[in-house]
């Protein structure tokens, strides 16, 4: 049995490269080195306690696929921290940087020549400009965008035959991109023969006016013949550009008749795109034109557990709240929040708190005051009763029965409501909501609302139910 070689480390660290996400790499796979190998196990050496943690945890998977593609003997896979790993003189060292650059060289280079060919095929259109993590089925649907939502399936499921053409507007930063992608992407994936193009309206522009310089409009023009789907985003940014409106026009002229799917957006309805021609508005307007509105709390808060769980990161409750109460303008600053989150954590060690949050914010531009009155101030109600009168009154149970000992099994979701709120939002003592809950012990109070957290996780509606009381509390 041949021992590890640094060849055999060079090729277990470019096939991880291929599975983590870029930040991961660049955050946790610096330097690796080759410490030991001895009866099926591998030791590697890793610059800091910090490497050495997240790696063997976080990205075990990753790690153990890697490392059984290139040494299928190898049994386990440990990390330690080598102090020897900045030394010159150690030739065991591999720079994961390094390979991590070289590797992404040679694979783009191949995606190149993929999308060279694909282009080719497409009569030079350009078709690199979907994301492939936009997809309909990670998109959070709310009161907000329930319709623009259903509407986008549909046309996914019935491209050209449902809803043809498709036109969703609002403001900056609701999702209409991710919808616009992810019905290119779902179309993709379920029609493998059809042809999608997704393109913004600033695109579609240079295409043209590069096809006017080559004088090949009528080569453009041709091109889209081939296309089952055309998808553009922010068509609002044609405004007096008549000469580009006008062969998008032509365009959706020769998909429409030929019953091919068009799905456009914008940031206002297209009665409304004044510097639009008439003739082009109401080809929009041949369809369906559904509207994305900013999402309320619920689905700010969905949104923003879907991204902390799609980045693999832990966002306690109450942060997660607190953010999904005052980042209310637009997806794009929810997110942008996270991130800022989790680089903090990754590179500083910070974990999410209330405090550092609300510092966050405070460097955004939101003021202590604006925080306090949008959020904070909301968590102090003005006595237990008050709280005991919302739950039962909500649930339309009698408040003797809410703090009673009757154990039927339709009190006991609000008595464990009413016990959570008081515990977590208004910070009493087990032993003190005991004594309001006829004298139950400390066990039985902490029992119940570890239980009604369970339950929240799997129950979307009762969680609405909760959150609906706290509003009335101003919890």
């Amino acid at each position: 049995m041949t021992p590890p070689s640094a060849e055999h480390l060079r090729k277990i660290v470019r096939a991880i490269a291929g599975n983590v996400k870029k930040q991961d790499f660049l955050t946790y796979f610096k330097k690796l080195s080759l410490l030991s190998y001895a009866d099926g196990k591998v030791v590697f050496g890793v610059v800091s306690s910090f490497a050495r943690d997240n790696l063997a945890h976080k990205f075990k998977h990753e790690i153990a696929e890697a490392v059984s593609g290139v040494l299928p003997e190898v049994e386990s896979v440990e990390f330690s921290v080598d102090s020897d790993i900045d030394n010159p003189s150690n030739a065991a060292v591999i720079d994961c940087l390094k390979e991590y650059k070289e590797f992404f060289s040679l694979k783009k280079k191949e995606e190149e020549a993929s999308v060279a060919k694909e282009e080719e095929e497409m009569g030079g259109i350009n078709v690199r400009m979907m994301n492939e993590k936009y997809r309909l089925e990670n998109f959070i649907v709310g009161p907000s965008n329930q319709l623009a939502y259903a509407a986008a399936d549909a046309v996914s499921r019935r491209p050209g035959s449902a809803y043809n053409p498709l036109y969703i507007y609002g403001d900056v930063g609701l999702g209409k991109t991710h919808l616009l992608q992810g019905i290119g992407n779902t179309i993709k994936a379920r029609f493998k023969d059809k042809k999608v193009i997704y393109t913004t309206a600033d695109r579609f522009l240079t295409d043209y006016v590069n096809s006017i310089k080559k004088r090949t409009v009528d080569k453009m023009r041709e091109k889209y013949r081939n296309i089952d789907v055309l998808v553009i985003d922010d068509v609002q940014f044609l405004a007096k550009k008549e000469r580009t409106q006008e062969e998008l026009y032509n365009i959706f002229n020769l998909m429409h008749e030929s019953g091919r799917q068009i799905v456009l957006s914008g940031d206002r309805p297209p009665k409304e795109l004044t510097e639009i021609e008439p003739r082009l508005k109401s080809r929009f307007e041949w369809g369906i034109i559904v509207d994305v509105g900013a999402p309320d709390f619920e689905t700010r808060l969905a949104i923003l557990q879907e991204k902390a769980r799609s980045r693999e990161f832990i966002l306690p409750q109450e942060v997660a709240e607190f953010i999904a109460y005052n980042a209310s303008s637009n997806v794009r600053e929810i997110e942008g929040i996270l991130n800022q989150i989790i680089a903090e954590y990754e590179l500083h060690g910070k974990p999410p708190t209330l405090e550092n949050v609300s510092s966050r914010f405070q460097k955004l531009g939101v003021t202590n005051d604006a925080i306090g009155n949008r959020n904070l101030q909301r968590r102090v109600a003005r006595s237990y009763d008050e709280l005991l009168d919302a739950v039962a009154g909500h649930f339309g149970i009698e408040k003797k029965t809410l703090v009673g000992e009757d154990r039927r099994k339709e009190n006991m979701i609000p008595r464990q409501v009413a016990m959570y709120l008081l515990k977590n939002k208004m910070h009493f003592t087990y032993e003190r909501i005991g004594n309001i809950f006829s004298g139950r012990n400390h066990s039985a109070i902490l029992y119940s609302c570890r239980k009604l957290e369970t339950v929240l996780k799997k129950d979307q509606n009762l969680y609405y139910e909760m959150n609906v009381i706290r509003d009335k509390l101003g919890l």
